[in-house]
């Protein structure tokens, strides 16, 4: 007797979906803007008034870092225009609303401000010179870049 159960089903062939072709538009880049100033209601003994808003540090921090992004030069006005939208709920979250982490992190996710998330963005960044200079000078230092150039090899 060859086996026990049923015979295996035929493996039909394997069918992925018909790729679509990507549509390549003209799209002018957008200087990045500074962060807005404006005024909001705040209640003093009892009289609303009104007050220019100050930004967290930390969202300023945010921004001036959105600079040194690596797709910057890409950003288009209507990319800028999501981030200060995004950066009202970045201050709005170091001002203690937590309940905005969630949709914080859907925000940053679009621009890939994770590895995780270039990862599913399918981004990679090149090493920059500066970057493997650093690299070269650990390694003339006697910091090798496998374990066993640092460590020196196995002995038993």
């Amino acid at each position: 007797m060859a086996g026990k159960g049923p015979a295996p089903k035929p493996q039909k062939a394997r069918r992925n979906a018909e790729v679509v072709p990507s549509r390549v538009v003209e799209a002018a880049p957008a200087v990045q803007p500074d962060l807005p100033e404006f005024d909001v209601q705040v209640t003093v003994e009892g009289v609303l008034e009104s007050a220019r808003y100050e930004w967290p540090e930390m969202t300023r921090n945010w921004w001036r870092m959105l600079a040194l992004h690596p797709l910057v030069g890409e950003f288009t006005e209507i990319d800028w225009q999501f981030l200060l939208d995004t950066a009202r709920i970045h201050a709005a979250f170091w001002e203690g609303n937590l309940k905005l982490a969630p949709e914080l992190r859907l925000r940053e996710a679009k621009y890939g401000f994770t590895p995780e998330d270039r990862l599913r963005l399918r981004l990679s960044f090149a090493q920059t010179d500066e970057a493997e200079d650093r690299v070269k000078r650990r390694r003339e230092q006697g910091f090798g870049s496998g374990a066993r150039e640092r460590r020196g090899g196995f002995t038993g």
